[in-house]
């Protein structure tokens, strides 16, 4: 069971506590039933299971309801809890500094997304301002480095390696000489086994030379309940820091692998959710049980919507708010939502919004957005700073030039009136452009 089909049953489950006319005994029975199954589906131990369902029992049965509160309310908060003890209740502070380099060790077996997941690392602090370097230590799987090189290229992150070096340490310590002025660096290094004893041998090795600051082992969250032995294993030769959980968009055993890591008592640090750079969370506990629960997660959203919020000088943004807004304004507001992710990934993070949405609704909309995005590429600079020229002749050519349909060029100057309408909403309003994400495509709102 894939974690949206593991968050739409237990948003099931809830909902039916909702519909009860009465909160009893037998609806909190029935109530912990759908999370067994659920979790069960999920790939979670049957002992770990258990245990969630009896406390989750226990507490909704004989705790005291807090003033101010429903029962039904309070079953909820009981729900919502219990999940969250049940994946690590605290947050993992990063821990860096501009300024005072901190290096970071990644560890893991082979085919667990490892290089990728430290190209995401990259990306990640370089979104958050500070200055990311790579070092690829993997010298032992051929095209390591051409890989790691290709998505550093793509990011404009600097990368220290040597295709046809054998010694980690070697290669690990000369590209620390050169990323002295950078915030974070962070080594990739050879994928192994817990049984392959010499690579666990040169990891050990590997960690005692360069005495990284955090060590963090990269787990794939298809492996299910594989991942505690993996885990295990790896936090006895090296002591493991935290986790970073990969491959948790598609994961049948999603639920599996995170009730592993967290049975190790090393924290889970991030997630992955894509296969994208841009792909990767810092894991909040508590906000990823709302999200499962259907409750959203506004604060990620929020965080979303500032790192792709595009800053316009004051000058254009008043012109802009006072009517004068091109297609290539409308553009620049496309590219901003694309940086916040699938309408679907944004859409969990509505609360109430989660498993609602039909997936053929969710692609028509994504596809949509990416048409508008190529057909404006195909305009001329002068029909895009004032779309009042279009005839219908032109509206041909730009439909032919951009392999769409003038039906969809006519949509996109029709959703462009009702957007530049909408600015006109805002323009008695003083601070920077709204961001207008939220308002797109219409057949979403």
């Amino acid at each position: 069971m894939a974690l949206d089909r593991l968050g739409s049953s237990l948003t099931d489950a809830i909902k039916k506590v909702f519909r009860s006319s009465v909160v009893d005994e037998a609806a909190v029975k029935d109530l912990v039933r759908d999370i067994q199954r659920a979790l069960l589906q999920a790939d979670v131990n049957v002992q770990l299971v258990l245990q969630i369902s009896k406390r989750i029992e226990e507490r909704a049965l004989k705790e005291a309801v807090p003033p101010g509160i429903s029962r039904r309310e309070h079953v909820i908060k009981v729900v919502y809890e219990e999940l969250t003890r049940f994946v690590g209740e605290k947050q993992v502070p990063l821990n860096l500094e501009p300024g005072k380099r901190r290096i970071i060790m990644l560890v893991g077996i082979q085919g667990s997304g490892k290089t990728t997941a430290a190209a995401k690392l990259a990306r990640y602090f370089q979104k958050k301002g500070f200055k990311p370097a790579l070092i690829c230590a993997d010298t032992f799987r051929p095209g390591a480095f051409a890989q790691l090189q290709q998505l550093a290229t793509r990011m404009n992150v600097p990368i220290f390696g040597d295709s046809k070096a054998k010694d980690p340490v070697k290669v690990v310590s000369e590209g620390l000489k050169q990323f002295v002025d950078k915030d974070v660096v962070i080594v990739d290094t050879s994928g192994r086994h817990k049984e392959e004893k010499e690579l666990i041998d040169e990891m050990k090795t590997l960690e005692k030379r360069i005495k990284p600051d955090e060590v963090i082992m990269v787990i794939d969250g298809t492996i299910g309940q594989q991942a505690l032995m993996q885990a295990r294993a790896f936090h006895e030769a090296t002591p493991i820091g935290a986790i970073i959980v990969t491959k948790l968009d598609g994961s049948a055993r999603g639920g599996g692998a995170l009730s592993a890591v967290a049975a190790t008592g090393a924290p889970i640090k991030f997630i992955g959710t894509g296969e994208k750079t841009e792909d990767i969370e810092l894991f909040i506990p508590p906000r990823f049980v709302g999200r499962l629960l259907g409750m959203g997660d506004l604060e990620t959203l929020l965080d979303k919507v500032k790192e792709a919020e595009v800053q316009v000088p004051q000058k254009k943004a008043k012109a802009i708010l006072s009517g004068k807004f091109s297609l290539t304004d409308m553009y620049d507001q496309f590219e901003a939502m694309k940086k916040m992710g699938p309408f679907r990934k944004v859409l969990t993070m509505l609360p109430g919004m989660s498993n609602k949405l039909p997936e053929d609704m969710l692609n028509t909309a994504e596809d949509r957005l990416e048409k508008w995005r190529v057909i404006i590429q195909s305009m001329r600079t002068e029909e895009k700073e004032n779309p009042k020229l279009f005839s219908s002749s032109r509206i041909k050519r730009v439909a032919r030039g951009s392999g769409t349909s003038e039906k969809e060029v006519k949509e996109l100057l029709k959703q462009y009136v009702m957007m530049r309408r909408m600015l006109k909403m805002f323009k008695r309003k003083k601070g920077k452009m709204p961001f207008l994400g939220q308002g797109l495509p219409t057949d979403i709102k």
